[in-house]
């Protein structure tokens, strides 16, 4: 579990510490647009106060708690999951992923009321609608990787061990014969 632990350090620091940048440095939050690389890459300011793509947003405080209720419990479980279930390296690190993006989202839930979402990647033609963040890429990373991770196939039974001298299988059937007096093979007088 220390590598979903530190898979999920490094996205929460990354995640907030972009956040950080982008809202208090360069004041996304005000300039609203900076173009870096167009159409590829824009730094497009949205606060998504909902899910992906603006879901069940709201400006009730009770949407926010439940949404952050979510998010923790779906962390806890995956939590419990991977340790429980002796998960493979793929599956850690898919956790992680997962787990990091949440609890960055849930961050910004707790400081901002709303998650902060800003890199906007379009096409030559098309303008893309929608803003994400590194925490919304973790999370769909981390869950494409728990959903196609490779299962763990059941360790296989070893073979029983063969003395030497003994056949493997069922011991021989007893047969009747003279040399054994109680089996039958002689009348008893």
């Amino acid at each position: 579990m220390r590598l979903t632990a530190w898979i999920v350090a490094a996205v929460v620091a990354i995640d907030q510490l972009l956040k950080y940048w982008v809202v208090h440095v360069l004041r996304l939050d005000q300039l609203r647009n900076l173009d870096v690389l167009p159409p590829w890459l824009n730094l497009r300011m949205a606060w998504n106060q909902g899910v992906n793509f603006g879901l069940m947003a709201s400006e009730q405080d009770l949407t926010r708690w439940i949404l952050i209720g979510v998010a923790v419990a779906i962390c806890v479980w995956v939590w419990i999951w991977l340790w429980r279930s002796d998960a493979g390296r793929v599956a850690r690190i898919a956790g992680g992923l997962l787990i990091g993006g949440a609890i960055g989202n849930v961050i910004d839930r707790v400081i901002y009321g709303a998650v902060a979402d800003f890199l906007n990647m379009s096409l030559p033609g098309w303008q893309n609608p929608y803003s994400f963040n590194i925490a919304d890429i973790s999370i769909f990373a981390g869950a494409i990787g728990l959903v196609l991770m490779p299962q763990k196939k059941p360790a296989a039974k070893k073979p029983a061990r063969k003395s030497p001298g003994k056949p493997a299988g069922k011991p021989p059937a007893r047969t009747r014969g003279a040399d054994n007096p109680r089996d039958g093979g002689e009348k008893s007088g």
